[in-house]
């Protein structure tokens, strides 16, 4: 792979090589995420998952002026503990490349980087979407335009619960992008296994979902597939318990005049400070499951190509 703005890591350019399965990993969830040093674990375990899952990782960042696909253990260090790494997204790109700054990928950005390297599969905690309060000041996520236009297939455990969940279910729809759950018919809601809102696509195997992307590749789609794989019931934390949670956090929100990029990390901050940190565990244990899934479907579709 030879692309003037990537820059691949040595193990993922064996895998590359080698035509093993690869999955590509965000970077915001360590910059903006959460805390140190349960960032840097949390990036190492979830590469180990995929790892042990028979994938090679890809975590994705800007440094240098490029896309590094796939970080080193003192890549992860620095974004993890940099004062300033800028949240890229679409937007942002040319701009923190060009100004050669420390960048850490969002949904969007990282489905990017990876289709340039010709990775198939991401795995991430939940999309970006349509923000509660549409109505009054029309905030969408880029996530769901990137999912239009970028054929990746996207892991998730849904979008962030603190969204407006059947609106970005009809925005998905609009733009043609697939929402499969995993196993399910609900969406699921980020920290809670389920929510009131019925699918049309489900999938019960890695397989089947491997399938659909070498049809979609066939068809010539260029709209990514989004997975909806609910969190395993025992880490969740129950809808009735964690709207109720959000509800104060959007509130406090209001009245630290937060809003545009600044609001997802401010929300999930002011969360795991309210469930004195039990949201944080659920996020990450949520992130492992998706990785596990995530490799699954690598290994899967590396075998019908």
């Amino acid at each position: 792979m030879n692309h003037p703005l990537l820059s691949i890591s040595k193990e993922v350019q064996a895998a590359i090589i080698q035509q093993k399965p690869i999955v590509a990993l965000e970077s915001t969830i360590v910059s903006h995420g959460m805390p140190y040093p349960q960032n840097v674990k949390m990036a190492q375990e979830t590469e180990q998952i995929i790892r042990d899952h028979g994938a090679v990782p890809a975590t994705i960042a800007i440094m240098n002026g490029q896309f590094k696909i796939g970080l080193e253990e003192e890549d992860l260090e620095i974004l993890a503990t940099a004062k300033e790494v800028v949240k890229v997204s679409r937007r942002d790109l040319a701009e923190v490349i060009a100004n050669k700054q420390l960048g850490a990928t969002t949904v969007a950005t990282t489905m990017i980087g990876a289709h340039l390297a010709g990775i198939k599969v991401f795995v991430t905690g939940g999309i970006g979407g349509v923000h509660r309060g549409y109505t009054e000041h029309m905030d969408v996520s880029a996530d769901l335009e990137e999912l239009a236009q970028t054929p990746v297939t996207v892991v998730c455990a849904g979008a962030k619960a603190i969204l407006d969940l059947p609106r970005t279910l009809e925005y998905l729809e609009t733009k043609g992008v697939p929402v499969t759950g995993y196993q399910t018919d609900y969406l699921p809601a980020f920290y809670s296994s389920t929510s009131p809102y019925r699918l049309t696509s489900r999938a019960d195997s890695a397989e089947e979902i491997a399938q659909r992307m070498v049809a979609a590749d066939q068809l010539d789609l260029q709209a990514g597939l989004l997975i909806a794989n609910p969190i395993p019931k025992e880490y969740e934390i129950p809808n009735d318990e964690i709207n109720a949670i959000i509800d104060q956090a959007l509130i406090e929100e209001k009245e630290a005049g937060v809003h545009g990029k600044e609001s997802t990390p401010f929300l999930l901050a002011k969360i795991v400070e309210l469930t004195e940190g039990r949201s944080l565990e659920t996020n990450i244990q949520l992130v492992y499951n998706n990785a596990k899934l995530g490799a699954e479907i690598a290994v899967q579709y590396q075998l019908k190509n």
